[in-house]
């Protein structure tokens, strides 16, 4: 995979890249992940749920065999800009061992199915041929 980052364009504002350009093989696409545990439990913060979105999808894609290097775009929507701080801690400690940053987008919604939630995280990966 490799980051696209024209210069001729302001560079990210974290730890992601602008594009990715990826030769595909088998592409995985999670549904949105929220921050709660098998047993149901739901961690205070945002930073703490979007660990746990994160690790949600760790697991999806090593159902499938892949792992977090194959992530070529997350999604993430937090339910206030206050949270977009403990998202973005999480998602660069995520991120922050891959050579490709995956692409990002991170929106403010107005809420969740449930109050708890603050954080929702989907990712796109495609194996490298």
């Amino acid at each position: 995979m490799k980051s696209l980052n024209p210069q001729s364009i302001h560079p990210p504002f974290a730890n992601y890249s602008h594009g990715v350009e990826a030769q595909a093989g088998r592409i995985v696409v999670t549904s949105g992940q929220l921050g709660i545990h098998a047993d149901g439990t739901i961690p205070p913060g945002a930073e703490a749920q979007t660990d746990l979105c994160l690790k949600n999808i760790e697991a999806i894609l090593s159902e499938a065999h892949l792992s977090r290097d194959a992530i070529v775009r997350l999604n993430a929507y937090v339910v206030d800009r206050q949270h977009m701080a403990g998202y973005m801690r999480a998602r660069d400690r995520f991120t922050d061992s891959l050579d490709c940053k995956p692409a990002s987008t991170l929106m403010i919604v107005s809420g969740f199915t449930r109050p708890e939630f603050l954080v929702e995280v989907e990712a796109i990966a495609i194996e490298r041929n």
